[in-house]
């Protein structure tokens, strides 16, 4: 019987894999990109799931992200920022 890829071998400390929501983050670079062409709703849409996905992912205990920034905090910092400024442009197309 072969071991299984995912599965610890013997001796060896059983860890739980984290959800890295690194897909999060390169969606809403993307739709930070795409800004530039379409409204900042996507950015905020993309950011708003980004966060929810890395706290959740930090609350499970993943401190260290694939995404350039490194630290989900950063990351969480960045995706912050984004739907903030996604958010002030909308409010500034819909009362002007």
């Amino acid at each position: 019987m072969t071991p299984r890829i995912n599965q610890p071998r013997v001796g060896e400390p059983a860890e739980p894999e984290l959800l890295d929501p690194l897909k999060l983050c390169i969606f809403t670079t993307i739709a930070l990109i795409a800004w530039l062409v379409s409204p900042p709703v996507a950015v905020v849409g993309f950011a708003s799931i980004g966060l929810w996905g890395y706290a959740k992912a930090r609350r499970a205990g993943l401190m260290k992200s694939r995404c350039v920034l490194g630290d989900t905090r950063l990351v969480m910092v960045y995706l912050g920022v984004a739907w903030l400024a996604g958010a002030w442009f909308v409010v500034r197309g819909l009362v002007t």
